[in-house]
Parts: structure tokens; C-alpha cells; sequence
């Protein structure tokens, strides 16, 4: 069930704004700082028809989730959501193949009607700015987010 009132504020915002308290905000949960493993795409989107959604899931995850490891300390305790934020980019990317190949409306036997392409990628762009926003990944949520913390050498290098 739902807790009534405005989203908490993680707790080093509360402490960056200087309005932590101990008795309203907790520390959250720390996670163990082991890097995500990539899933098995053929696994997770078996079947043929799914060999351009594994291609791309796999690119998604090439580019993004080793930045967020190091921008957000994203863990493999949080992989789920990193998965699910591939497969959403996937398939909005399938779903607007498919508007481009067949367009915005279609002729049924009942006349013209609206694509169902439009309402599934409608669906999947809405849980993408949602993954968006969990993730710190686009300008605005990336200001809430803080980098973790690295034990780097003397020059400060955190590629160590």
C-alpha cells in the first residue's frame, strides 16, 4: 500500500540541503558494490522474431550501463532495473520500426483505424521516461543523482 504524502528525499539530498533529520530520514539501502552482469538476451527474448530486440537491448546496455556504474554506482543488485530500461529501449525502437514500415493507421475489415503500434509504443515511451528518471539519465534527473565515491590512485584517476 501506497504511504500517504510527497516522495522522501534520498538521504544525501536531505543532508546536501541541510535538512536532514534522523528522525524523518533514513540512510536507505546499501547495496553491495558489485557491477551488473549482462543478462543472457537470447534467454530473457527468445525466439527468432526477437533477434533485432536482443541486438539492440545488448547495444543499449553497451553504452549505458558501464557509465552508470561509474556515474551512479549502479550495482548488480539493480540489475533488474537496468535490464528492464534496455528491453523498454528495444522495443519502443522495434515499435517505431514497425510505425515507420506500416504507418499510423491501418485497414482493417472495418475500415481505417489507429496502428496498435501507436498504443504499444505510446506504452513503452511512458515506461521509458519513468526508467529515465529512476536511472538519473536524462538532464534533469542526472542533477539528483550522486556519484559514488572512488578509492583512485595518487593523480586522483578513478580508472585505476
Amino acid at each position: 500500500m501506497a504511504v500517504p504524502g510527497q516522495k522522501p528525499k534520498p538521504h544525501i539530498q536531505a543532508v546536501r540541503e541541510g535538512s536532514f533529520r534522523p528522525d524523518r530520514n533514513s540512510e536507505g539501502a546499501r547495496f553491495a558494490p558489485l557491477d551488473p552482469v549482462e543478462p543472457d538476451w537470447s534467454e530473457l527474448l527468445p525466439g527468432d522474431s526477437a533477434e533485432d530486440v536482443r541486438g539492440k537491448a545488448a547495444d543499449v546496455w553497451a553504452r549505458t550501463i558501464p557509465a552508470l556504474v561509474v556515474a551512479a554506482g549502479l550495482t548488480d543488485s539493480q540489475r533488474e532495473t537496468a535490464i528492464e530500461y534496455c528491453v523498454t529501449v528495444a522495443r519502443l525502437w522495434q515499435a517505431e520500426r514497425e510505425l515507420s514500415r506500416t504507418g499510423l493507421v491501418v485497414e482493417t475489415e472495418r475500415g481505417n483505424v489507429k496502428s496498435p503500434w501507436v498504443t504499444i509504443a505510446h506504452q513503452y515511451r511512458s515506461h521509458f521516461r519513468s526508467l529515465v528518471g529512476e536511472l538519473g539519465l536524462s538532464p534533469a534527473s542526472a542533477t539528483r543523482i550522486t556519484p559514488p565515491e572512488f578509492s583512485g590512485g595518487d593523480d586522483g584517476d578513478i580508472f585505476d
